[in-house]
């Protein structure tokens, strides 16, 4: 596993965007219905989240839309450019120094504790399974580090493609850019905790992804259409129950006892605050995030939140 191919994966796991231009707004009026009635229109998930005179527009996303998947952001773009502030997904904070370290540290990522493979970690069982999934890749796998064996197998086994087509995400900041409206990233994850996280996790911590990502690869590339084609029609908890989607929950970055508990206490930090602020703020969060057990929407109806919007937990 070469370093480019290290520092890649890397890039597309925590990606730094900046947020779109901020300028001052009008006195927020109580629109939120409007504003709902139109992100509604869109092909994705949406809850209006509202206790007395505060609302909240929750969108929630998915990282990986087949290029070909037809879907309509017209809704949430304009329902976008009607809010009052955007919230978005934390960014990562790396430097050239944390650059240069991951390279000088690249065997740490990339490969086992030398000497070992990873039968030396897994349960026999999925060890029969992964060795049956990869049965086709030669040897070199077998010492790969965890963190990287689960991108490889969600990537090419899986048929998950995180670099693929427009999604919510993208059609809220676009939307948010073009009108001009007060956008900022709930929080962020500092480069140096990020290589320290990669460097020093035992393997062992990987095992529920490794377990995850084999199922995910045994189930096939058709998963990552249906997990689109679900999340599209609204259909929450199937997408909940996808392999793949399982998978990605399961690893990096959202699946390490670090890093993902980290994400999940900016997310729920940012969406408490924001709950207070005059106006109207639309936040694209996640939607395992929002919808998992014990996740954003359930904390919210605890604390006594009116939920409007598809069902988010199976039957």
């Amino acid at each position: 596993m070469s370093k480019s191919m290290l520092l890649g994966a890397l890039a597309l796991l925590m990606t730094v965007t900046p947020a779109p231009a901020q300028v001052a707004q009008e006195p927020p009026v109580d629109r939120v219905d409007d504003i709902i009635v139109m992100a509604r229109r869109s092909d994705a998930p949406v809850w209006e989240v509202s206790k007395g005179d505060r609302s909240m527009i929750l969108v929630g996303s998915i990282r990986g839309i087949p290029r070909d998947l037809r879907w309509s952001p017209t809704g949430l773009e304009q329902a976008t450019a009607r809010a009052d502030r955007v919230l978005y997904p934390p960014t990562a904070r790396i430097s050239p120094a944390d650059i240069f370290r991951l390279i000088w540290r690249g065997r740490s990522v990339t490969q086992l504790p030398e000497g070992t493979t990873s039968a030396d970690y897994l349960d026999p069982a999925v060890q029969a399974r992964l060795e049956a999934v990869m049965a086709a890749e030669g040897d070199d796998w077998r010492t790969r580090s965890f963190f990287l064996l689960g991108i490889n197998l969600m990537n090419d086994h899986a048929g998950f493609e995180r670099r693929s087509g427009r999604d919510a995400e993208d059609a809220v900041r676009d939307a948010a850019r073009e009108a001009r409206i007060e956008g900022q990233s709930i929080g962020f994850v500092r480069g140096d905790e990020i290589v320290d996280n990669l460097i020093t996790q035992p393997p062992e911590v990987y095992r529920p992804c490794i377990a995850a990502a084999v199922t995910a690869a045994e189930a096939g590339p058709d998963h990552f259409v249906q997990r689109a084609d679900d999340w599209r029609s609204r259909r929450v908890p199937e997408v909940m129950t996808n392999p793949l989607d399982i998978a990605l929950g399961q690893c990096w970055p959202w699946g390490d006892p670090e890093i993902g508990p980290q994400l999940r206490g900016q997310w729920l930090t940012a969406l408490s605050d924001a709950v207070e602020q005059p106006g109207v703020t639309l936040a694209v969060a996640p939607l395992r995030l929002l919808a998992e057990p014990g996740g954003v929407l359930d904390g919210l109806e605890a604390d006594g939140f009116d939920i409007v919007g598809p069902e988010w937990r199976a039957e």
